[in-house]
């Protein structure tokens, strides 16, 4: 899987994925990971990215042109994979949208700001918009690392087992079940007597049935959709 990130910030974007398990997935040639600063693209020596928007109203928006000089070099470079605009006015991303994105090569993703992008832009080079959520962020740099993350270590090899991401919470449409560690008792607070019992088939139903209870409990919209699946 390779992605390719459009930002403004290509430091945090690397910061951020540079690390931890994606980071050592992606040294390991699990995954490719390639930032593009848009100011490189622009055709003024201001470096200049957005304008004042046609009609009036406040702020700026990015301008069509240097997004697409960066979004051509990325396509010449490496073909035209899947370009999505991270957009408060996209659909949300979810677990499945991440499994369905995983079975793609290649995306290219779009990093919006200020009041959005030149309509233009959106229309000529973009497949899809999507959102973290109902609420908006000063750019698109935190979602495409969401992005990025959820999708990445659903890609073989990334982790060290696909039961890693199978058992948890939203693969299945689900919540996860509860999670204990050491020491057994913490704060006069023990461990589930299940869970030290050595009974896997006991185990699996126990979490099976915490899971299910979890999920009616603090997510009745998944809760009704997958009494209604069932």
């Amino acid at each position: 899987m390779r992605f390719d990130v459009l930002t403004l910030f290509p430091e945090g974007v690397e910061a951020m994925l540079g690390e931890s398990i994606i980071g050592r997935a992606r040294a390991r040639g699990h995954l490719a990971l390639h930032t593009h600063q848009i100011r490189d693209y622009t055709l003024n020596k201001q470096k200049q990215v957005d304008d004042y928007p046609y009609g009036g109203g406040l702020g700026m928006v990015m301008q069509a042109d240097p997004l697409y000089r960066c979004w051509e070099h990325v396509v010449s470079a490496a073909g035209r994979g899947r370009t999505i605009l991270l957009s408060p006015q996209g659909r949300p991303f979810d677990q499945e949208q991440a499994r369905r994105l995983a079975a793609l090569d290649h995306l290219i993703l779009v990093c919006g700001h200020y009041e959005g992008v030149d309509e233009r832009f959106t229309e000529a080079c973009v497949d899809e918009e999507l959102s973290l959520g109902d609420f908006v962020l000063t750019g698109g740099e935190i979602p495409a690392v969401a992005v990025c993350d959820a999708v990445g270590r659903l890609i073989p090899g990334v982790l060290s087992d696909e039961a890693c991401f199978t058992g948890e919470s939203h693969w299945d449409g689900l919540l996860e079940y509860p999670q204990y560690s050491r020491p057994e008792v913490w704060h006069d607070r023990a461990v589930p007597p299940v869970l030290l019992s050595g009974n896997h088939k006991d185990i699996a139903a126990w979490r099976r049935e915490q899971s299910l209870a979890r999920t009616r409990l603090r997510r009745p919209d998944l809760w009704a959709k997958h009494e209604g699946d069932g």
